[in-house]
């Protein structure tokens, strides 16, 4: 008698599933936590002024919860801040997929989850979220259809971008009338210091903060700062920097510390809360950021700014800036221009001479109007998130 081998185990079926999201959106914990940064705006704007119902599955929790101490590590399903937030493992449990579905930053969704897609009719929206690049290519390639090989499903591409012709920047309605509000008010000042653990710096004190990779040129900005001709206050949330600084000052650093040396008032602060450290954008001068998710925000404080893209092999990330700097820079004046140019490239490559900081330093009156301007041009296109929605429904 012939035997039958038995039925491949189905997933789980999910006790605790709710009604059908609108939206599920997937994302995958990379290492520098801009992925779910970037993640995690997005879901609480759709909820918060869209009113849409959002699934988010985040393949890490313990990181996530850095970012969102409301997170609970342990807890497979949460609601935070009107969210389904839900722990994405090898387990993937049976759900029925919602009506748009985002794959954010190529994670490759279950293939169990895409088969439970197939079989829906009509079958969800697939989207997948790129990257941020001002390179010319985006315009090209924003949007386009990527047939699935084996079921029928096509999946959009959606690239964010700089023009109109792109995906747009990810920003909340209200983001810079909260910007004026808090920069208007000492109050809401003062309780950032008090939250960060540090009294507001003195007045003639020029305020940066610094957010970035391994570099190391980190050292040489920190001596340059120590030498500057006007007193510099380094606000620095924990990061990987932590180890170049701490070489710099010749001790052990943690969050709640500080250092004084030369024109230097080093200061570092915990890692902060998405709000929080869109606050400290705002209040600095100038400020260094990484990545994508600190990059935007930092365009959306009106404020100069240094921008160390993410580390790419063969020096894809060269590319990326200097597209980037072509469209920033494209109005400044030529010497300005030139010094913002000379400043990133070499933060970018990782070697700062004295020099380029003073020259940086010059020409900050200069880039602050620039930066006002830039926010007030960005601020005419749709956002992110109103174009993903628009483009999901005149699919659906």
């Amino acid at each position: 008698m012939l035997s039958r081998s038995p039925a491949p185990a189905l997933p789980p079926v999910d006790p605790l599933a709710t009604s059908r999201p609108d939206w599920d959106v997937f994302c995958k914990v990379i290492d520098n936590l801009g992925d779910i940064g970037v993640c995690w705006r997005l879901a609480r704007q759709m909820t918060g002024e869209h009113a849409l119902r959002v699934r988010l599955w985040v393949d890490n929790l313990t990181s996530f919860h850095l970012l969102c101490p409301e997170v609970n590590p342990a807890l497979s399903i949460q609601h935070r801040q009107g969210i389904e937030v839900r722990r994405w493992d090898g387990d993937f449990p049976r759900v029925d997929p919602a009506r748009v579905v985002l794959e954010t930053f190529a994670c490759r969704i279950p293939e169990s989850f895409v088969e439970a897609m197939a079989k829906q009719s009509p079958p969800p929206v697939w989207l997948n979220l790129d990257y941020l690049s001002a390179e010319d290519w985006v315009a090209g390639w924003h949007a386009l259809p990527s047939p699935y090989p084996q079921l029928p499903l096509i999946k959009y591409f959606f690239f964010p971008g700089f023009r109109h012709d792109t995906g747009g920047l990810l920003r909340e309605g209200e983001l810079r009338t909260r910007r004026q509000n808090f920069l208007a008010s000492a109050d809401r000042q003062l309780a950032l210091w008090n939250d960060v653990g540090f009294p507001p710096p003195t007045g003639d004190a020029l305020l940066v903060s610094l957010f970035a990779y391994e570099n190391p040129a980190i050292g040489d900005l920190l001596s340059a700062w120590e030498a500057s001709e006007t007193p510099v206050c380094c606000a620095a949330p924990l990061s990987s920097t932590l180890p170049a600084m701490a070489a710099y000052a010749g001790q052990a650093l943690t969050a709640g510390q500080s250092l004084r040396r030369g024109a230097l008032e080093l200061r570092i602060l915990p890692f902060l809360q998405q709000d929080r450290y869109d606050q400290l954008l705002w209040l600095c001068r100038l400020n260094f950021v990484r990545g994508e998710d600190s990059f935007v925000r930092a365009q959306w404080a009106a404020r100069p700014l240094v921008w160390q893209a993410y580390p790419q092999e063969d020096a894809t990330h060269l590319r990326k800036l200097d597209a980037f700097l072509t469209l920033y820079g494209a109005s400044l004046p030529n010497t300005t221009g030139a010094v913002l140019r000379d400043f990133w490239q070499a933060w970018n490559k990782g070697s700062l001479a004295v020099t380029h900081w003073r020259d940086l330093a010059a020409s900050l009156d200069s880039l602050d109007e620039h930066a006002h301007r830039w926010d007030a041009g960005l601020a005419e296109q749709d956002d992110l998130c109103t174009r993903l929605i628009r483009f999901s429904r005149s699919k659906l």
